[in-house]
């Protein structure tokens, strides 16, 4: 069996850079001078524009697929494919995450369905209205919804020159500075990452972006605990940790596992304060009633419990899920029962942020082993 170049660019036609979406060829990651046949063996070479490009890997192990399933199961390509990179500019540890953010917050829940990306909206939306500078991070790469929630899904953000550096410009709603996987994969198809290219992807937003001056960075987690909430803390020093739950018993049992992980002693990121979102039910036509159809303040309870501050009770609120939808956060809304909600939260929040400041040291990044 005699091998080709065309064959080889053939079968590399096939495999589309997920960046992209445009084949390996018409990208340039490789052409046909950085491929080399000697009988079986076929090395080449693939040159990537940034050294921490996420899609590395998998395009790697796409192309090596390509070439045994359309060339033949034969040809000896595995581990034959090296990669050119340009010298990555090595920044100081102040400068490459966030230099100039005070206060990082990670909001995150034990489990889904428990409002929490909706609470974090609307805190970003009460503390820029109280006049602070605030930027927001969707970490849930798998299932993003801040898009959504500010009715920019179609947004797309673009590269700016900052000093020496090009740097990804956050989209900026109602004053707030924001970044989501959302903006850059089609809202109706998934994202199939394993955890390695999430991680990955998620540092690139924090380290590769142009956040500028800001007070407060809110970070929407996924639910649960994974990879990503271990590469947050080894990536960057996070202020504290806002935990949301329901008042129901499943939800407390996964809040608990939660703040578990953050107060374990390897992770150490104070815990600033608990919300128990849905914590009753209030119809808009009798709006002095309440009835607790999740239990009856789990979280407070919970919160009593661990010693820690409740931050507030969000009701369940029609008005509240509605603005979500229409990308109008409740908090944006003046003299409104449910926008006074949020700016109580946002208060006591800012209050707890201070205190931790005040009396803790710094938190430092874990180091893992």
């Amino acid at each position: 069996m005699m091998i080709t170049k065309q064959q080889i660019i053939d079968a590399l036609d096939k495999v589309r850079y997920p960046g992209t979406g445009k084949n390996l060829i018409d990208t340039g990651i490789v052409t046909a001078d950085d491929i080399h046949i000697e009988g079986m063996k076929v090395s080449m070479t693939y040159k990537f524009a940034k050294a921490n490009d996420p899609f590395i890997k998998s395009v790697v192990k796409a192309s090596e697929t390509a070439i045994l399933t359309y060339v033949g199961k034969d040809v000896d390509i595995k581990g034959n494919i090296d990669i050119e990179v340009p010298e990555q500019h090595q920044l100081s540890e102040k400068q490459a995450i966030l230099p100039g953010v005070k206060n990082i917050v990670a909001i995150f829940s034990g489990k889904g369905g428990v409002g929490k990306s909706t609470v974090t909206s609307n805190l970003a939306v009460a503390l820029a209205q109280a006049g602070y500078k605030v930027g927001l991070l969707d970490a849930d790469v798998f299932g993003p919804s801040i898009p959504k929630m500010f009715n920019c899904e179609d947004a797309r953000p673009i590269l700016e020159k900052v000093g020496d550096r090009e740097l990804i410009k956050p989209i900026e709603v109602r004053g707030i500075k924001m970044l989501s996987m959302g903006f850059f994969v089609d809202k109706a198809s998934p994202v199939l990452w394993r955890g390695s290219l999430a991680c990955n992807a998620l540092t690139q937003l924090m380290r590769d972006a142009n956040w500028g001056e800001l007070d407060y960075f809110l970070i929407d987690m996924p639910p649960g605990t994974s990879d990503i909430h271990l590469t947050m803390v080894q990536t960057i020093a996070l202020t504290g940790a806002v935990v949301v739950t329901t008042p129901q018993q499943v939800a407390i049992a996964d809040a608990i596992k939660g703040i578990a992980m953050f107060l374990e002693d390897k992770i150490d990121v104070p815990v600033l304060g608990l919300i128990e979102n849905m914590s009753w039910f209030t119809p808009a036509e009798l709006p002095n009633n309440r009835y607790y159809i999740f239990g009856k303040e789990g979280g407070k309870k919970l919160a009593e419990q661990l010693d820690i501050p409740l931050l507030g009770q969000i009701p369940l609120v029609q008005s509240i899920c509605e603005a979500g939808d229409n990308g109008a956060p409740s908090a944006s809304e003046e003299n409104t029962l449910t926008g006074e909600f949020f700016k109580e939260v946002a208060t006591k929040l800012v209050e707890k942020v201070e205190y931790r400041n005040k009396h803790l040291s710094p938190t430092k990044k874990v180091e893992m082993k």
